[in-house]
């Protein structure tokens, strides 16, 4: 078991862990389960004995985890493509941009008692690791250079996918999720993840749910990320469905059999354009602006830029690949290879509706906070 000592500094750990291997942790006499895929590997500070790791493929994993559908579980391409790639790939620079502490999540953390257990699922760069002296940490995220990082700082991390997190049931005291669910694509899929969050605590556990907000601050932001519209839906999210094909706004017009019925046509048609051209023009316009502000009032999937500055991209590695294959595209203008990361920007009431049919879970706080709506949930 890894026995965790506060203040003791002991060598370094890495071990990976294999496909399948499952074998149980011990935390402050908590254990937890962790398996592939779910883990890749874990990274510690702590001593090891010869039988830290023990193989148990005998014992029954958290019940969280089997409940949970193969089609929620699968991660779509759109998430592979344009999430997992893409912090894989901006990792370093990313990191270095991440340091300052949300005043409302600081908050969170330093309310909580002395010696609890927290786990933040999608840690980043482990900003929040290690942030109030009194609690214990574990952070895990799905991209494996940020566990990297992590790791390196001398935190308590592993890869984990964020709806099949790899702890014990009641495991922890409190959890967060800080910018992590806008980044799922599915309602499915930020739901498990919620459900996740709540059955790793224990029973009056709490959890920090933080994510991107449509209703944003400064409102000129929209205009520099990308809309998604119905190509997200039909490529990405349910490429098992045909897609569906909008009418076209082209009307078919009427073929005369002959040239003589052509110009009576055409006659007829003139007298009908002098008397109603300016109202159908005005009536066109009208509904042409008022479906393109209802896309983009009910617009929710964007493509959210990341410029990484040419002198911190690997030419030679996977930015080079990535320009090569157009995941990627030069602005030589910034001097910049530019990333397009997904995001589900939430609406207001959005994460409240997704929460409101975990019976498991009540709602004891809810705000707006620079440009995010975030909620606390505490377990029943």
């Amino acid at each position: 078991m890894i026995q965790v000592f506060s203040g003791i500094t002991a060598r370094n750990f890495h071990r990976t862990i294999h496909a399948s291997n499952l074998y149980s942790i011990s935390f402050r006499h908590k254990e937890l389960f962790c398996w592939k895929p779910t883990c890749q590997h874990i990274t510690t500070n702590n001593s090891m004995r010869p039988n830290d790791l023990i193989g148990a493929q005998d014992r029954v994993p958290a019940e969280g985890n089997c409940n949970c559908s193969s089609s929620v579980q699968s991660t779509p391409e759109i998430e592979k493509k344009y999430v997992h790639r893409v912090y894989d790939a901006i990792a370093p620079h990313f990191s270095a941009t991440r340091f300052a502490k949300w005043p409302k999540v600081a908050e969170f953390l330093n309310s909580l008692r002395s010696g609890s257990v927290v786990l933040d699922a999608g840690c980043g760069n482990g900003k929040y690791l290690g942030f109030n002296p009194d609690c214990f940490f574990i952070g895990c995220d799905i991209s494996s250079p940020l566990i990297e990082i992590c790791a390196g700082r001398g935190h308590e991390v592993l890869v984990a996918d964020a709806v099949n997190l790899p702890y014990r049931d009641n495991f922890g005291d409190a959890a967060i999720s800080i910018a992590v669910l806008h980044h799922l694509s599915t309602d499915d899929r930020r739901r498990k993840a919620i459900e996740e969050l709540i059955r790793v605590v224990r029973r009056g556990g709490l959890v920090l749910i933080t994510v991107w907000a449509r209703e944003q601050e400064d409102k000129s932001l929209l205009n520099k990320w990308t809309p998604l519209y119905e190509k997200y839906t039909e490529e990405w999210v349910d490429q098992s469905s045909p897609p569906v094909r909008s009418q076209s706004a082209t009307l078919l017009e009427s073929i005369a059999e002959t040239d003589e019925d052509a110009g009576v046509m055409k006659q007829a048609d003139d007298r009908l354009k002098k008397n109603h051209d300016g109202v159908e023009d005005k009536t066109i316009t009208a509904c042409s602006n008022s479906n393109a502000d209802e896309n983009e009032k009910n617009q929710q999937e964007y493509f959210v830029p990341w410029h990484l500055p040419f002198h911190r991209a690997e030419i030679g590695g996977a930015s080079a690949a990535a320009l090569e294959n157009g995941f990627a595209k030069k602005d030589e203008k910034k001097g910049t290879v530019v990333y397009n990361r997904y995001y589900h920007v939430f609406v207001e009431g959005e994460l409240q509706r997704l929460v409101s049919g975990i019976k498991s879970a009540a709602i004891v706080d809810q705000f707006y906070d620079k440009s995010n709506w975030c909620i606390v949930l505490e377990k029943l």
